[in-house]
């Protein structure tokens, strides 16, 4: 009896955090952007823009020639702040303003998920929701870390493996879904696919 390949597994996102995520859980997926204009969704609530966001980028590299007979996965986080869907800050200046608003409050870091299967033709999707609970840096702490430039690049202005974790004082839900992928979630999602994640496991060395 000779084992099967392993499905081909592709990122659709340009996340250093969820790409190391996933190798951290047997997985080694490649990485293909969809550069996708996220400019060009709205949804009524920060949930379902996730969602319909993930689903945009994972359906774009799904479609090209080069992944048929692939996995793709795709995902995108907002900040629920007050209803409001926070997404990266576009400068400086809103880093601060945005830290000096979450301050002492909790917010729900919504992350859609996205999983397709391109030989099937068919895709699953959900979204993550996991609270978080700010702490309260000062000023002077809150300058500092938006001149590191970390807060520029990731979504809701912070994350929880890097220079903000301090400023955390704690989550209620999963934290992988916080740095970027809801591992829970993919498994599942892969399940719906009739898929199992141990399939997708890298041999061990």
């Amino acid at each position: 009896m000779t084992d099967q390949p392993r499905r081909r597994l592709v990122l659709a996102s340009q996340s250093p955090a969820r790409l190391n995520l996933l190798r951290q859980a047997g997985l080694d997926p490649e990485v293909i952007v969809s550069g996708f204009d996220e400019d060009a969704v709205a949804a009524p609530t920060p949930a379902e823009l996730a969602l319909a966001l993930a689903e945009a980028k994972a359906s774009v590299v799904a479609a090209r020639p080069e992944v048929k007979g692939a996995l793709v996965i795709g995902c995108d986080s907002v900040l629920d702040l007050d209803g409001e869907a926070l997404g990266k800050p576009a400068d400086a200046e809103e880093a601060v303003g945005r830290w000096k608003a979450m301050r002492g409050r909790a917010g729900t870091l919504q992350t859609g998920h996205c999983v397709w299967d391109t030989a099937e033709g068919r895709y699953a999707s959900g979204t993550a929701s996991t609270v978080v609970r700010f702490g309260e840096p000062t000023d002077a702490e809150i300058t500092a870390y938006v001149a590191s430039g970390e807060p520029l690049q990731v979504a809701g202005a912070f994350t929880l493996d890097g220079r903000s974790a301090p400023f955390i004082d704690g989550i209620d839900g999963d934290h992988g879904n916080v740095i970027g992928i809801s591992l829970p979630l993919v498994r599942r999602l892969l399940g719906q696919l009739g898929v199992s994640i141990t399939e997708l496991w890298t041999p061990p060395e």
